[in-house]
């Protein structure tokens, strides 16, 4: 069974009289360990389909079920509650929170859901391990390079084992170097059962992935296996 199914998604933004199809009619579905890249020009509709798939934003139309549940018509509650969840996201800018250290950044989530303190410091240090970052948890976001904050966010978004890890241009802030590193390191927690969806518009960065979805007005235009990764 798919951890994520997506039947006739639509958005419609309302811009004065204006009426923008952001997305229309697509379906698709993801399987558990899959790893997708979503191409397409500026406008194509790729950000509004992962916002849509992060529960960020709710379809016009169609429906979206994680993990067996419609998740398309939740309330704003329901929704935050899937996000901490279900859900890790990494973003180009990191959205880390400048006051607090490595180790507090990782941990922010189980804040949220009232996990005691003791689970938390240790949850989050294996995470830290896990990006390789054990030796730089009592650092703050400044005194780290852009590698090792976008490492801090990747652990952020694993702590709470999402069922899928959503990844919006992660290596857009970074020299290619540091970018290899990040894309390496998706590359093994794929490898090790995550399923992950991340947009770009970079081929090299897209050719990392299984599988490529091309976004064009809104539509899937293609959706291709990578060669290698057929079956």
């Amino acid at each position: 069974m798919p951890i994520a199914t997506i039947e006739q998604l639509s958005k419609t933004y309302k811009m004065g009289e204006v009426r923008v199809e952001a997305l229309r009619d697509v379906s698709l579905s993801l399987d558990e360990g899959e790893y997708i890249a979503i191409m397409g020009p500026s406008g194509s509709g790729k950000s509004t389909l992962l916002n849509l798939i992060g529960c960020l934003d709710r379809p016009t139309s169609g429906r979206y079920f994680l993990g067996g549940q419609d998740v398309s018509q939740l309330t704003d509650d329901e929704l935050s509650d899937i996000r901490s969840t279900r859900i890790g996201f990494i973003f180009q800018s990191y959205n880390l929170i400048a006051q607090l250290t490595a180790l507090e950044n990782i941990e922010l989530p189980l804040f949220y859901q009232g996990v005691s303190e003791k689970e938390s410091h240790e949850r989050g240090a294996r995470f830290a391990d896990l990006v390789g970052l054990g030796h730089r948890v009592r650092h703050r976001p400044v005194e780290l390079s852009g590698g090792e904050q976008q490492r801090v966010a990747i652990a952020r978004s694993l702590i709470n084992e999402p069922l899928i890890l959503l990844a919006d241009e992660p290596t857009g802030n970074l020299d290619s170097k540091t970018g290899q590193e990040i894309l390496n390191l998706l590359d093994q927690l794929n490898a090790q059962g995550k399923a992950i969806v991340m947009v770009t518009h970079d081929p090299n960065v897209a050719s990392r992935a299984k599988r490529i979805i091309q976004m064009i007005d809104g539509r899937v235009d293609e959706d291709t296996l990578q060669p290698g990764h057929q079956g």
